[in-house]
């Protein structure tokens, strides 16, 4: 399912700049603005030496015909080493300040990620957040770091020369002026085609970002799928995507290049001709010629930082937009409501309905079951009924629209998501196992403190401590990224022994040994027998044991409850789940 992320406003639409949409997003990463203003004024005062420069240059000419000024040529020389030793300061004072925003920013996107709802992760690629997180961000680093302190000591030096040089000569200027409108009326189509296709580029980059990781992310299902050639045709379509856009853009900025170098040139070989001949009047000095052209080479360069700043701007206003649209996203409220205990109380749904999104296909309907404390309610049925979505909605990953889910006599959505999921353990079929040791597996979310003793004494009521002590580094082996050095039953026992630690008051089991072998199934469902003692026990059943023993059977059928009873009550009244058993169990 395609997420429908938020539309970009119409000046985005339109390639204009968002500046205050812009300026917005810089605020919340809280910068400190000291490092850019002194970074600015440093750069300025490095701009206002090098103005200062040809003027020095032209006395220092037309002062010849009496022999070489050596303290004016010191000066000179003087200015042009102040000029490049603040310019230095004033570079790494910017450079600092740009890292430290796009620092902030890629944290302020962290933490927005880590609180988006399962939801949102369900319809969104995670290597297209990642391409905003560091593709994106970086762009508008760029803008604020090098593009923005370009564009303003370019535009003051731009100015700065324009001025002096109309006091110098204000008809070799008028022409000067009067030519550059049409170097820019060039340069234009070819600025915007560039900032068009800048745009192309980082949303085919995310969308590749998004394929690569998903690929890479399950090579395993890749490889026992024989998909190699699948993906390799899929991965090598958007790679030539890629490369057709980046044949466009690097089309654009070789003639960009050119065409401004040309146009320039022509400017300078126009004014050199008319300079030449008002020398050879006697209208001009020879200082003055020199003077004017090192100005005119000081305009080159400003133009060109402008056109850049510009493309720049239009990259960093569409990564902008799609930063902007994942911090609008509403985050979870984690620590909203009352942090209460919820043992030995009923959990229970009331007529609860659900779809994932507001249009789509129903998949719970009129739903409701009662947990009792310290009783075991199993939920059997056939694949795709809803199970697994009813243990969604009791993590509080989704919010049903309509009915209600209670704890006691009140909402759960009353009791904050931390204190919440703080008391629920949850095994599920393919428990999850991040890169690092077990050791932090085992403490993975946890703000406590724990001996070894502790955790070793988990580990044996899971039934795992004798497969970690045969390991090489016990504790600390590592496990690999997604538990690949552990095999399925392992991983489950350390799911276990984790619920374990975590002493949760709800147990919820989803299919804890649907995918084990019989070895394995025997030990996980030892430990899983421990984990349930003096718990509320949600299952969803997988082996004819655990519904023959469970206190309360709700039979969930295409996101309904068709019956609810013990087993030998289903069984003798309902013929759906009495189908259901003979073919599941073989009975």
């Amino acid at each position: 399912m395609e997420r429908r992320m938020a539309a970009p406003s119409t000046a985005a639409a339109r390639g204009k700049f968002d500046l205050k949409g812009f300026l917005h997003l810089i605020r919340q990463t809280a910068p400190k603005y000291w490092q850019l203003w002194i970074g600015l004024t440093l750069g300025l005062l490095a701009t206002g030496a090098q103005l200062m420069v040809p003027k020095f240059a032209q006395t220092l000419i037309n002062g010849f015909s009496h022999g070489v000024n050596q303290s004016l040529l010191v000066g000179v020389i003087g200015l042009f080493l102040i000029s490049a030793v603040i310019s230095a300061i004033s570079g790494t004072l910017l450079g600092i300040f740009g890292e430290n925003v796009v620092a902030n920013l890629r944290t302020t996107l962290w933490h927005r990620l880590l609180r988006l709802p399962v939801g949102y992760f369900d319809d969104v690629k995670t290597g297209e957040m990642t391409s905003r997180l560091v593709n994106d961000s970086t762009q508008i680093k760029d803008l604020l770091a090098n593009a923005f302190p370009q564009m303003v000591t370019a535009l003051m030096q731009l100015i700065g020369a324009l001025v002096i040089m109309v006091l110098m000569d204000w008809k070799m200027t008028a022409i000067m002026v009067l030519a550059i409108p049409v170097v820019l009326l060039v340069m234009l189509p070819i600025m915007r085609q560039s900032s068009k296709i800048g745009r192309q580029r980082q949303d085919a980059l995310a969308s590749f970002n998004g394929t690569a990781d998903e690929t890479l992310g399950e090579i395993r299902l890749v490889k026992s799928s024989n998909a190699e050639p699948y993906e390799t045709t899929n991965g090598t379509h958007q790679i030539t995507k890629l490369y057709r856009i980046g044949l466009k853009e690097a089309l654009y900025d070789s003639v960009a290049g050119p065409v401004m170098t040309a146009s320039m040139m022509a400017l300078f070989v126009g004014v050199l001709v008319y300079a030449a001949a008002r020398v050879a009047s006697g209208t001009m000095t020879m200082g003055t010629l020199v003077s004017f052209l090192m100005y005119l080479f000081q305009i080159i360069g400003p133009v060109g930082t402008l056109g850049q700043f510009f493309t720049t701007l239009s990259k960093a206003n569409g990564s902008t937009e799609r930063i902007r649209d994942l911090l609008n996203e509403p985050e979870e409220a984690l620590t909203t409501g009352n942090d209460q205990s919820v043992a030995d109380q009923t959990l229970a749904m009331h007529h609860v309905n659900f779809a994932y999104d507001d249009e789509g296909q129903v998949i719970l309907s009129d739903v409701s079951f009662k947990a009792a404390p310290n009783t075991v309610v199993a939920f059997a049925g056939p694949s795709g009924g809803g199970k697994s979505t009813i243990f969604g909605l009791l993590e509080r990953y989704y919010q049903p629209q309509g009915g209600q889910i209670t704890i006691g006599q009140q909402n759960v959505n009353d009791i904050s998501l931390n204190a919440w999921r703080s008391q629920i353990g949850y095994v599920s079929q393919d428990s999850a196992i991040m890169a690092g040791t077990i050791r932090d597996n085992l403490t993975y979310g946890s703000d406590q403190t724990y001996t070894d003793d502790q955790l070793w004494h988990v580990l044996e009521l899971a039934s795992a401590a004798d497969f970690v002590h045969a390991m090489p580094a016990g504790l600390d082996t590592q496990v690999g990224e997604r538990g690949v050095k552990v095999s399925g039953g392992q991983r489950q026992r350390l799911a276990i022994a984790r619920a374990f630690l975590r002493d949760p008051k709800i147990l919820m089991l989803d299919e804890a040994t649907a995918s084990l072998d019989s070895e394995s199934e025997a030990m996980v469902q030892k430990a899983l027998g421990e984990l349930m003692k003096g718990r509320t026990t949600l299952v969803i059943a997988h082996r004819l044991s655990t519904i023959v023993d469970a206190d309360q059977i709700y039979f969930i059928e295409k996101g309904r409850v068709s019956g609810s009873g013990t087993h030998q009550e289903l069984m003798a009244n309902v013929p759906l789940y009495r189908d259901y058993v003979k073919i599941q169990f073989k009975e």
